[in-house]
């Protein structure tokens, strides 16, 4: 209830005419019925003072007028009722005239201080409201995700707090219109935008809208405007650094998936597929130049599942107006307008959907030319922004798979040729041996046999030196069959892997459990793989494993020959410090296979191997 009384006080508008006359009229007479009875304990020339509270209410809630008018009507309500000769008007018949002149004086200062107040007042309420106002617009447009969404809200709150019928805030310029006044709002001289009230309001009002309104309202649009751009400028930011992180994600995957050496095969789909994501492709496509002037699918990716992509393999011709052609010409990364016919393998998804950009990338490898990256976009108004770059490190991704890849091939191809000739070495001395030195030795073995029992009787001494020679000659020929045996098992050449590794379990000088489950014959290298892997960790066993039993299984089921020897020795075993593992390994890899070593201390040691068998 007070505030709103103070409210009413204080608002800008007085109130009407006839209740200040009738508040003036009740005030004098209040003061009259206050003066008689303070006549009875104050002297009259002082009860004059009693009058000027309610000039001093009129004055300063409906002016000076209807204040010097109330200073009047008290000053003849004195002089009758408190001035003698009582119920009498003596203003103008004596010199009591003196005092009441003075009174009205006084009255009317009074009244034009009161008046003067009430300005100052409802002018520094105006401004507390402003003040407040501005505060709220301030903080709608400064917390708007949108300034210009938010121009409206903060319009109908302004028309309501400076009592006006209607308020527009644009930005920038508006036309002209005979029903509204257009005020200016700028920034260094630059206009920023336009205040629109009414046209036709008092002149107080205008002085008030461009003195004191528009300029905060410049300040908070300014403000506004900055906080817009720097809202602006760090989503941008967080999207860039949200699209680097993703980038830079999708590249840890494909360089982890490189540095595993996973097939090429899958490093292309890998590829092609976070390309793609990244840099929100509808396509994507990764092709191979051959040297008779086509191209090979490597890998495709699609962002929608309309359509099936052709198989990784297909091969088409190149069109010398499309994007793989353009590659190949210049060797740089470009892009076209794509359709069916100019979009190579993309075409196709172009012909299905529309017309769109095709950007590609060339892969280089050694420096030589090897094939294209291609990304499709749907749309010809869709025009991609740096696509080529970001397009390039993952072209490098694919040139290092390519390039390992090739090693890993190369490598693989030289283990084999190497393993492949060692073989047919140890085959051709152990032939050369049994063909050759052997046979001599056999033959020999035979003469001293036939001389010793030509010797005549007489002769003992003779014929026990025949024989012992003849023993010793059939040593040295066991010895090498040994040898031979070593360089190359003509068991395993003859009978297969079952019966040599029979002959390898009865010469070893540790019990051997042998279980080989193989139907038929192997490949001749995955045999003697086989053959070699079983030889050598027995031989270690024997040597430093301390074991007393050794279990070796062999299993050709499938499309893979799996071998695992386990001892119970004193385990420990380091590959890296024996040859002899060494050069398993070295052959089982060259075979494509894998060769694990497992010898924890105390607990023995496990040897497995898988080679593939390919077709038998």
């Amino acid at each position: 209830m007070r505030a709103r009384l103070l409210s009413l006080l204080l608002r800008a508008g007085r109130p009407p005419l006839l209740w200040g006359i009738l508040t003036g009229a009740a005030c004098v007479a209040a003061e009259t019925f206050i003066a008689f009875a303070l006549a009875q304990v104050a002297p009259r020339n002082a009860l004059h003072a009693v009058y000027l509270v309610g000039v001093l209410v009129v004055a300063f809630l409906w002016g000076m007028r209807l204040g010097v008018i109330t200073a009047l009507a008290s000053a003849l309500v004195y002089d009758f009722f408190q001035v003698p000769p009582v119920h009498v008007v003596s203003i103008f018949s004596t010199w009591t005239w003196v005092p009441l002149l003075i009174f009205l004086v006084v009255a009317l200062l009074v009244s034009a201080a009161a008046a003067l107040m009430r300005t100052l007042v409802v002018e520094a309420e105006e401004r507390r409201r402003e003040a407040d106002l501005s505060a709220r617009t301030a903080r709608l447009l400064l917390r708007a995700e949108h300034l210009r969404a938010a121009l409206p809200v903060v319009a109908r709150r302004l028309a309501q707090g400076l009592g006006l019928p209607y308020l527009d805030i644009a930005l920038g310029p508006v036309g002209d219109d005979p029903r509204h006044c257009t005020l200016p709002l700028t920034d260094d001289g630059a206009r920023i935008g336009t205040l629109v009230v009414p046209a036709g309001l008092p002149a107080g009002m205008t002085r008030r809208l461009r003195e004191r309104v528009v300029p905060s309202l410049e300040a908070v649009l300014m403000a506004a405007r900055d906080r817009e751009a720097i809202s602006t400028a760090l989503a941008a930011s967080r999207d860039e650094l949200a699209r680097i992180a993703d980038e830079q994600a999708a590249l840890r995957r494909v360089a982890t998936s490189v540095a595993r050496g996973v097939s090429p095969t899958e490093i292309f789909g890998a590829v092609a597929r976070e390309m793609g994501l990244i840099v929100r492709a509808d396509h994507t496509a990764i092709e191979r130049y051959e040297p008779d002037r086509t191209v090979v699918l490597m890998s495709s990716w699609s962002a929608s599942s309309g359509g099936s992509p052709s198989p990784v393999g297909s091969r088409r011709r190149l069109r010398e107006d499309g994007l793989s052609a353009l590659v190949l010409r210049t060797g740089q990364p470009g892009r076209i307008a794509a359709d069916e016919s100019t979009a190579g393998e993309l075409g196709r998804w172009a012909r299905d959907e529309e017309n769109g950009i095709a950007v590609g990338s060339p892969i280089a490898v050694g420096g030589r030319l090897w094939g294209v990256m291609i990304a499709f976009f749907r749309g010809l108004e869709r025009q991609p922004e740096g696509v080529e770059e970001r397009m390039r490190v993952f072209t490098e991704l694919v040139v290092t798979a390519i390039s390992n890849a090739q090693a890993r091939d190369e490598l693989a191809a030289s283990r084999a040729r190497v393993v492949a000739t060692s073989d047919e070495t140890r085959h051709r001395i152990e032939r050369d041996l049994h063909d050759g030195a052997q046979q001599r030795l056999v033959s020999l073995g035979l003469e001293l046999r036939t001389a010793e029992t030509a010797v005549p009787p007489g002769l003992p001494e003779l014929k026990e030196q025949l024989s012992h020679t003849a023993e010793g000659l059939m040593l040295v020929l066991e010895d090498l069959r040994e040898l031979s045996r070593g360089i190359h098992p003509a068991i395993l050449s003859k009978g297969g892997l079952g019966p040599a590794l029979k002959m390898l379990a009865r010469r070893s000088a540790v019990p051997v459990e042998l279980d080989v489950q193989v139907d038929g014959r192997l490949p001749e290298r995955v045999e003697v793989a086989v053959y070699y892997i079983v030889s050598e960790s027995l031989t270690n066993v024997a040597k430093h494993a301390r074991a007393s039993t050794v279990r070796v299984k062999v299993d050709a089921a499938g499309d893979a020959a799996t071998v695992a020897i386990r001892d119970d020795g004193v385990g420990g075993a380091n590959p890296g410090k024996g040859s002899g593992l060494i050069g398993l390994i070295d052959r089982v890899q060259a075979l494509d296979g894998t060769i694990e070593v497992a010898s924890p201390p105390g607990r023995g040691t496990t040897v497995t191997a898988v080679i593939p068998v390919g077709n038998r």
